[in-house]
């Protein structure tokens, strides 16, 4: 058994809810349903959860993300003085969506703990490494001076450094609950990828030419100093919303910073259609790193379930650039980025979770 995450077969964290969570979820936040029987129907299903990813094969296992809404507004808008007031103003084309913003209106605080009780309650259900998703410290970086309170933080070195200090505190905690997998997902990496949401960081008062490098260095004090033995991956998102996306482009832009800035143990790449590009920009990865590099390859936007050959030449494709022995394979992203889910049905998700772990042992034994 694979001891060190992330895993050969593995996958991003949230999966489909079953009908029941969802309609259940729909009617508490229209305030017709009681929070604690929404509780008890999340922790049936995440039970229920946790067998079907230990069934499929996963050694890294999640709560399915069961418990949000969004998988970044329910942990960030936990954190006092932040919130969300909705999308970015931004014109979305044909299958794209606007991401959402978020604003600090008041020193940033870490009160309580935000997802210590949920792993808590993961980790006591499955006998495989329990994994804990939180979206990336970058997400508070969007909008630039005008989302940040001045009164709050006339000086924006301590604005990111409240931001590191908050994440440093909550890893600490899930660290002390038994924490030892932790995966950031990062969307502003991705955009920088994009030349339209490029020139909107440009428009928010950012240099895109060296925004990764200040990316990586959030990351980087955010994750300092986390418990020994708890490893720290980073899926780079391109956006998934209902089966949408918000940003293209291949990683050229950012592969520099991302693999040889950033200090994480692994990194979730979405690689299932055209929009990301080819592996070319994967040359950047440092040789002789031990480092992980998941490819996102099986789509969760599309039914169609992606053949072993395909795949099999895919991974022959990254192995020109970085060795086998440093490669996965996963989904590109979940299944179920808001409490909605992406258009696919169980089966289909089931198929290609299936098809992820059966690649991963024909591949790699």
């Amino acid at each position: 058994m694979e001891l060190k995450p992330p895993f050969r077969a593995d996958q991003v964290g949230s999966l489909l809810r079953p009908r029941e969570l969802r309609d259940a979820h729909e009617r508490f936040l229209n305030g017709t349903f009681d929070f604690h029987e929404l509780t008890k129907l999340q922790d049936r299903n995440i039970r229920n959860v946790i067998r079907y990813q230990e069934d499929l094969g996963f050694q890294g296992v999640t709560d399915g993300e069961f418990r949000r809404t969004s998988f970044s507004s329910d942990f960030i808008e936990k954190l006092e003085g932040a919130r969300s007031p909705g999308s970015l103003d931004l014109k979305a084309g044909a299958g794209q969506f606007a991401p959402r913003a978020f604003r600090v209106e008041a020193k940033l605080r870490h009160a309580r703990p935000i997802e210590v009780e949920g792993f808590t309650f993961l980790k006591a259900h499955t006998q495989r490494t329990p994994k804990q998703t939180i979206p990336s410290p970058t997400m508070l970086l969007r909008g630039g001076r005008e989302a940040v309170s001045r009164a709050a933080y006339p000086d924006l070195a301590e604005f990111r450094a409240d931001v590191a200090r908050v994440y440093r505190e909550e890893l600490k905690q899930l660290g002390a609950a038994g924490c030892t997998y932790v995966q950031l997902d990062d969307t502003n990496f991705a955009y920088l990828c994009d030349a339209k949401l490029r020139e909107t960081f440009r428009q928010w008062g950012y240099d895109p030419a060296t925004l990764a490098e200040e990316f990586a260095a959030l990351i980087n004090a955010s994750i300092a100093g986390r418990p020994a033995g708890m490893a720290a991956c980073v899926h780079i998102c391109r956006g998934n919303s209902a089966g949408k996306w918000a940003a293209e482009g291949a990683y050229e832009p950012i592969a520099e910073a991302l693999f040889n800035r950033l200090e994480v143990d692994g990194y979730f790449l979405e690689y299932d259609d055209a929009r990301s590009g080819g592996f070319e920009p994967l040359r950047h990865y440092p040789i002789g790193s031990d480092k992980r590099i998941v490819l996102g390859l099986v789509s969760t936007k599309t039914a169609e379930v992606e053949s072993k050959d395909t795949l099999k030449r895919r991974i022959d494709e990254a192995a020109k650039f970085v060795p086998l022995e440093n490669l996965c394979i996963s989904p590109q992203c979940g299944f179920a980025s808001t409490w909605r889910g992406n258009p696919i049905s169980e089966d289909v998700q089931r198929r290609k979770l299936e098809r992820v772990v059966e690649v991963a042992r024909e591949v790699w034994g």
